[in-house]
């Protein structure tokens, strides 16, 4: 069975979900947003930041 085939087999047991975001330091909900400012947020590019390696710093050479 495929992915979509689950999606629409389960379709009403599915509920939406509310994205909230972090704005001006204070968290507000993306369906509250005006026209500009969901544009604004559609525009953002979304990454992942590494974790950093104690050994891979630079920090490991000094202190030993």
């Amino acid at each position: 069975m495929t992915d979509q085939e689950i999606l629409e087999q389960n379709e009403s047991a599915r509920q939406p979900v509310e994205v909230w975001t972090r704005v001006m330091g204070y968290f507000r909900p993306y369906s509250h947003f005006n026209k500009g400012k969901k544009s604004e947020f559609d525009e953002r590019k979304w990454f992942e930041e590494e974790k950093a390696c104690p050994c891979s710093c630079g920090m490991a050479k000094i202190a030993g």
